[in-house]
């Protein structure tokens, strides 16, 4: 039977440093809450705002599979695997950050504020050799119905990570259904309302808010305003990493 646990916009930790005004779905850095450290595989979902031109210094990341979503603006990405490039709304990054990496990671427009999701996930093995990539989301393609664009098998022109988890995105017209199928038994879903509103098997869900579901077979979806986003994340709830 499946359990669900909200996590509400507003219980989410907030820090702002001036320059980055970030909310944090689960423990990091200064904000700690011991009922939300991960869910299963999923470790961090941060909803950060960068100041113009401002962003975060060279800093070292291991063992972590790392997935930036740009919503609003642009990033510049810079890391010791020599890659040199420029994310935008629209556009996906993901890094395997094994045995180790370095990178940098800016706004790259100085007069306007980008906005992106920075989620982290544990990977399945240890100590990998580290990989960059990059695509671009069809959104013409994610109208009312999710559109996979992480999993195992970098499926339908996606990508994938080191872990066997599965990353979908839809945007809604107001009452329009879909549903998500699990693809691994005892496997969790994580549902996070980018914008607009949706119920997600019965839960009511606004902007920012999330539902976390442990055991889900099928998860009914009803999107309850117009242009609403949502994004779907399917993850291991016992990871192991060798």
């Amino acid at each position: 039977m499946a359990t669900y646990i909200e996590h509400k916009a507003n219980t989410r930790g907030h820090a702002d440093h001036g320059w980055l005004n970030s909310y944090q779905s689960f423990s990091f850095a200064g904000y700690y809450n011991p009922e939300r450290i991960n869910f299963g595989a999923l470790r961090v979902l941060n909803d950060d705002v960068v100041a113009g031109g401002k962003g975060f210094g060279l800093h070292p990341h291991d063992n972590m599979e790392i997935i930036s979503i740009p919503l609003k603006g642009a990033l510049e990405h810079k890391d010791n695997m020599g890659n040199t490039r420029v994310i935008s709304q629209g556009e996906v990054q993901v890094m395997s950050t094994g045995t180790g990496v370095f990178h940098s990671e800016y706004n790259h427009n100085a007069d306007q504020e980008a906005q992106f999701l920075q989620i982290w996930v544990f990977p399945k093995q240890l100590n990998i050799a580290p990989r960059y990539d990059q695509i671009i989301l069809d959104r013409t393609r994610m109208q009312n119905t999710l559109l996979p664009f992480i999993s195992p098998e970098s499926a339908d022109g996606g990508t994938y990570i080191q872990q066997d988890a599965w990353f979908s995105s839809g945007i809604f017209d107001n009452g329009k259904t879909t549903s998500y199928d699990v693809h691994s038994t005892g496997n969790g879903v994580y549902a996070f309302v980018i914008s607009g509103s949706f119920t997600v098997d019965g839960h009511l869900l606004d902007a920012r808010d999330a539902l976390a579901i442990e055991n889900p077979a099928t998860v009914n979806i009803v999107a309850t305003s117009d242009k609403a986003e949502l994004l779907i994340i399917e993850v291991p709830m016992k990871p192991s990493s060798n």
